[in-house]
């Protein structure tokens, strides 16, 4: 039975996207419009996972999301995150690898929301020019999101925090909200089924600006990974920790 759910919400999920992803064409006159629609798909998507799967998500701490231009460093363990996050994060901007940028109609999506694109074969100039968007974003006031990992992270699997997030830190000058979850118990990496349950996606306390930049990046793997293990051992007391790993410079 899990498997059938699994399945029919997988059909469900692409039928959806390809159906907004289509239909919403006119909406790439404009940014705005632009978020909207990608804020309703991921409020569709989590109701239909509800639905069918039996898996809800759960936000803790909504009230440590600050006004204006904040850089959001989540946890990332698996795509739920991803279109979660969306729907309670107005005027968000993504920074993800720029080959995400090619794809045939996603790719259009992403290019008029003005997503943070970093083009990895360029090297140190890549980090410059992802600085530069990202205080273009800032000054409009919007919510930068970022995955300190730079990648997926199985549940259990040790931190790899790159340096790129705190250069992005100090750069910009604003305020950090760190953001722990235990999506990857429900929706791993490489994984046919779903698991029922509630996930949880937990936003932190702020970390205030100012911090040296190796001092940021020890507390936000702090905080991250000690809030995450313990949403992990919530939905599953089996699962390893991870807590206390060197951060990667």
């Amino acid at each position: 039975m899990p498997l059938v759910r699994s399945i029919l919400f997988t059909v469900a999920f692409y039928l959806v996207t390809a159906a907004l992803l289509i239909g919403g064409l006119p909406l790439l006159a404009t940014r705005r419009s632009v978020i909207w629609l990608a804020q309703t798909w991921g409020r569709i998507i989590l109701r239909l996972l509800d639905a069918i799967v039996g898996l809800k998500v759960e936000f803790r701490g909504l009230e440590h999301r600050p006004a204006g231009g904040v850089l959001v460093a989540a946890k990332h363990q698996s795509a739920l995150e991803t279109l979660a996050l969306v729907t309670v994060l107005d005027d968000f901007t993504y920074i993800l690898k720029r080959e995400l940028m090619w794809l045939p109609l996603f790719g259009w999506y992403l290019a008029r929301s003005e997503m943070v694109a970093i083009d990895r074969s360029k090297g140190s100039r890549a980090l410059a020019l992802m600085n530069e968007e990202a205080a273009a974003a800032m000054a409009d006031g919007r919510r930068l999101i970022i995955f300190p990992e730079g990648t997926r992270r199985a549940v259990g699997a040790p931190p790899a925090y790159k340096f790129g997030v705190a250069h992005m830190y100090d750069r910009l000058g604003v305020p950090c909200l760190p953001v722990a979850l235990n999506t990857g118990v429900f929706w791993g990496r490489r994984r046919l089924t779903y698991r029922p349950g509630t996930a949880v996606i937990e936003f932190l306390p702020v970390i205030p600006p100012g911090l040296p930049r190796d001092t940021f990046l020890t507390v936000l793997q702090e905080r991250i990974e000690t809030a995450s293990d313990a949403l992990v051992r919530e939905a599953d007391p089996s699962a390893a920790a991870t807590t206390g790993r060197p951060a990667q410079t």
